[in-house]
């Protein structure tokens, strides 16, 4: 199919969907005049069931344009390391949603952490001007291709080798900062190279994104949480084993029925807050005619797969494996979800401050915080 064809559906699937922002319409025209597939590499990487398998341009041009076109909240794999993605081309309704929250204006000068292919810089650049976007990215090679395709667009961005988590300070104080990866914790240094009343968009811990607005003293910064997505995590963070390593191909440990059932883990809401309650435990789910499966991990030696009832009278069922019982911890924190007034997403804001960092819901002042609850481990008596 020809390029342009699958550029159009995508952006017409965009429109359908609603995901065009209605406040930036510059980010549309941005996207058409530099188009994403001018911006991915000659080979992607797409999940074949087993592993993440090559797709190179020259030899499967359909597959490879198929990939980097995929809809609108499909992202194109760009770089795999040690069996995991390392880097994308992130969703494009993401990438919108994001480029709206950051409210950037001609002229502004923006530091972007994460420069990858160079696509949202080069978006980023569209806006405020050729020599406003500063991007860092930590792997030298990725930054040097990106510098080419930027060069090629007549960004005129200015693209650093370095880590992320510093900023980049020689071109402090900048208007606007955005992420592209995500981070658990939000670097101090970015709030300091950010001016008073500037404005931060980033990717909080693989779920959703977040914009903060830095003091009038430039002593903290506080925002809203702005929507859902997954992204990669930075650099040296980690990512902890899959669930297929982590489960193994032994036998389950347990097996009865779930205390908490699979098809509630469809709600982005109560998936945000479990987030927050559970840091450490990733759930997928995936519904069909049958109903809903979801599979619960820690990343290191617990696991929990929940299996719906079924027509025939089959009960649910809970598989487990591993010393936590992974949805009786689901439970708790979604009774204690519920308990708090069943909060969403955009019910809750996060504040960082030169010590410390908290996730707060309704005020940043006088609003609960939400904290971590204790996991269900067993400990020996």
């Amino acid at each position: 199919m020809d390029i342009e064809v699958r550029r159009q559906r995508l952006a017409d699937a965009l429109s359908a969907r609603g995901c065009w922002p209605v406040d930036s319409p510059w980010v549309r025209e941005a996207m058409s005049a530099l188009p994403r597939d001018l911006f991915a590499p000659d080979r992607l990487w797409v999940w074949d069931g087993e592993d993440y398998a090559p797709v190179d341009r020259a030899t499967a041009s359909e597959r490879w344009v198929r990939a980097v076109f995929a809809g609108p909240y499909d992202s194109a794999v760009t770089q795999v390391v040690d069996g995991l993605p390392a880097s994308s081309l992130s969703c494009v309704s993401v990438v919108a949603d994001m480029l709206d929250a950051l409210m950037a204006e001609p002229g502004h000068r923006i530091l972007e952490l994460g420069t990858g292919s160079g696509w949202n810089a080069a978006l980023l650049a569209a806006r405020a001007g050729a020599g406003h976007v500063t991007s860092v990215e930590v792997d030298a090679r990725l930054a040097d291709a990106a510098r080419e395709r930027l060069k090629a667009a007549g960004a005129g961005v200015d693209v650093r080798v370095c880590d992320g988590a510093g900023g980049w300070p020689g071109g402090a104080p900048y208007d606007r900062l955005i992420a592209t990866y995500a981070v658990d914790e939000v670097p101090w240094p970015w709030v300091e190279q950010t001016r008073p009343g500037g404005r931060l968009v980033l990717p909080w811990g693989r779920l959703g994104h977040i914009a903060l607005t830095v003091a009038g003293d430039g002593r903290s910064a506080s925002g809203w949480f702005q929507g859902l997505g997954m992204f990669m995590p930075s650099r040296g963070t980690g990512q902890g084993k899959p669930f297929h390593e982590v489960r193994g191909d032994g036998q389950p440990d347990t097996q009865d029925t779930p205390s908490l059932e699979p098809h509630l883990l469809r709600d982005g809401n109560l998936l945000f807050a479990l987030r927050v309650l559970l840091p450490d435990v990733r759930i997928s789910t995936e519904t069909s005619g049958t109903g809903t499966r979801a599979w619960i991990h820690d990343g290191r030696s617990s696991w929990a797969t929940l299996t719906p009832a079924t027509d025939s009278g089959t009960a649910a069922t809970a598989y487990r494996g591993g010393p936590r019982r992974l949805d009786d911890e689901l439970t708790r924190a979604w009774q204690h979800w519920q308990a708090a007034g069943a909060p969403g997403l955009y019910d809750f804001g996060m504040t960082r401050t030169p010590t410390e960092q908290y996730i707060w819901t309704g005020d940043k002042d006088t609003g609960p915080r939400w904290r971590p609850l204790a996991s269900l481990v067993p400990h020996s008596s």
